[in-house]
């Protein structure tokens, strides 16, 4: 019986396979390895750069007119005649309403009769006593008739001009709340009158800011009304108590609103800049935090260097930088998952 061949040409092969993987695993792995680092990762970076930095306070609050008031009547009595119109912008003095005057017209037009009576008849005196044909007391007499008409013609008149309202300020008128030959009593609102140009707005500011407050100083103010718009406005008076409850003072603006967009009522954000810095910014995806310390990656000489930087106020997107590197480095943004301290980067300037 013959032996048994463990050797066949299919296991040949296996073995010479087998040999040259392993010259290539383990004799070759160092120039493989040497072409892998060779291979620059792209990256897209951009430099350091000096930036603007505006310390700004927000708060929040309702828009007011600087001035506003109920129009009214002051007597009861029914409407004659109305002489504005729903939303209409008036001057101060401008005449608005008039109401039923017929009875207080005829009491001034008689006390104005009997006034001139009296006026002609104390001078008719004083001729006479001229001549001796007058007494003195007649004529005081007289004189004290003439100055009790003049008293009644004033308050006939006051009561006169209390059946005609005028407008007390300009401004913009409200809705018409009466109608012509409507009863009206006092208390009873006509229309409302506004003024808002500029218009205020009251907003709370935290007491440790108390020392960046100053009249004068410049504010914006942003409604949900206007998206992408800011109105300017300054700071018009700083409250003289702070709040203890809620350790805040009340700061007032005055916001210009020439157009009168801004209404009575809305609430507005208000952005106050406090200062103004200009200091060293980057991106803020260029910075890796580690436990408690942050790294960026700078790049020299087409090489990646992982750098410790301190890191202090932020901006949406911007961080500033207060140590660790210097304006016009280069800095990676973009790519940082694929980079190691030293390794050769392929760079994409932002």
């Amino acid at each position: 019986m013959s032996k048994r061949s463990y050797f066949t040409p299919l296991s040949f092969v296996v073995v010479i396979v087998a040999a040259i993987v392993g010259y290539l695993f383990f004799f070759d792995d160092e120039s493989v390895v040497a072409d892998r680092d060779a291979a620059a990762a792209n990256v897209v970076g951009t430099q350091a750069r000096i930036m603007e930095f505006r310390d700004v306070i927000e708060g929040l609050g309702t828009a007011q007119a600087r001035e506003s008031v109920d129009v009214m009547a002051r007597v009861s009595q029914s409407v004659r005649e109305i002489y504005f119109s729903d939303g209409e912008d008036v001057e101060e003095g401008q005449l608005l309403v008039t109401l039923q005057d017929r009875e207080e017209q005829a009491r001034v037009q008689e006390l104005e009769f009997r006034l001139a009576d009296g006026r002609r008849q104390l001078e008719r005196l004083r001729e006479l006593a001229q001549e001796n044909a007058a007494s003195r007391s007649m004529i005081e007499e007289q004189e004290v008739r003439v100055q009790q008409t003049e008293a009644e013609l004033e308050v006939a008149r006051s009561r006169l001009a209390e059946l005609t309202i005028h407008a007390p300020f300009s401004g913009r008128l409200g809705t018409r709340q009466v109608s012509p030959g409507q009863l009206v009593r006092p208390g009873d609102v006509i229309t409302t009158l506004d003024d808002i140009s500029p218009i205020y707005v009251d907003f709370a500011v935290p007491e440790l800011y108390l020392p960046s407050l100053a009249t004068g100083q410049t504010v914006a103010a942003i409604s949900a009304a206007y998206p992408g718009r800011e109105f300017a406005g300054e700071i018009a008076s700083v409250a003289s108590r702070v709040d203890p409850v809620t350790r805040s003072i009340m700061v007032r603006a005055a916001v210009a609103n020439e157009d009168r967009e801004l209404r009575p009522g809305m609430l507005l954000r208000i952005e106050l800049e406090r200062r103004v810095d200009h200091t060293l910014m980057i991106p803020e995806t260029a910075v890796i935090p580690i436990r408690n310390e942050h790294f960026v990656y700078k790049v020299e000489d087409d090489r990646a260097i992982r750098t410790l930087v301190t890191v202090a106020r932020r901006l949406p997107g911007w961080v500033e930088v207060t140590s660790g590197i210097s304006e016009g480095d280069m800095i990676i943004v973009e790519g940082t998952i694929r980079v190691r301290d030293g390794l050769p980067v392929s760079l994409t300037q932002q």
